[in-house]
This record gives structure tokens, C-alpha cells and sequence, in this order.
């Protein structure tokens, strides 16, 4: 999607959200003096930084590493499923009778 064609609900473009923060002063010079040094506005480099450390933290969440060894054990499992236990298929009919997909 074409973020000029973004629209919320509320028929304002995307770019229109606006999110406000309390912090101390102390905080704020500080912000200032590094989106400076960066060559932004401050709204540029709160934007900017927020969006750096949101990928970092999605990124470590939504990723899984495996060892070697894990990642051998896991295709290996993959390719050469067990078969299921009677308990694990009995589980399966109760679960398709109580939720219909």
C-alpha cells in the first residue's frame, strides 16, 4: 500500500497519527542534542530511533534461533513425523467437534 493512499477511519492520512509523551526536561535536551548531531528534527529522530528499536524488538521476538544441532533435530522431525498417539488423535476428534473450522 501506498502510504498516501493510507487512510484511517477517521478519513485523516496515516502521517496525521499523532502519539504525546510526558518525560523530563533533562530527557528532552538530551533528544534534542542527539537528533541534532543526527542531522534531524526531534520529531524526525523520536520517529526514526522508535522505529529502529521497535524492529530490534520484534525482530528478537518473532525469531527463533536453533543451534545446529536443534535445527538438524527439528527438520529431521519435520521430515519423519511419528505417528500420532491414540490420546493425541482422540484429542483431535474432541477438539473438530467442539470448533468448527
Amino acid at each position: 500500500m501506498r502510504a498516501e493512499t493510507t487512510r484511517k477511519s477517521s478519513g485523516k492520512p496515516a502521517a496525521d497519527d499523532r502519539i504525546t509523551a510526558r518525560i523530563p526536561r533533562a530527557n528532552r535536551l538530551i533528544i534534542e542534542r542527539a537528533a541534532a548531531v543526527y542531522g534531524a528534527t526531534l520529531n524526525q529522530f523520536i520517529v526514526q530511533s522508535t522505529l529502529d528499536r521497535a524492529g530490534e524488538i520484534l525482530k528478537r521476538e518473532e525469531t527463533l534461533q536453533l543451534s545446529e544441532k536443534d535445527a538438524i533435530t527439528f527438520l529431521h522431525a519435520l521430515e519423519n513425523p511419528t505417528t500420532p498417539s491414540k490420546s493425541l488423535i482422540t484429542a483431535l476428534k474432541a477438539h473438530n467437534k467442539l470448533v468448527k473450522c
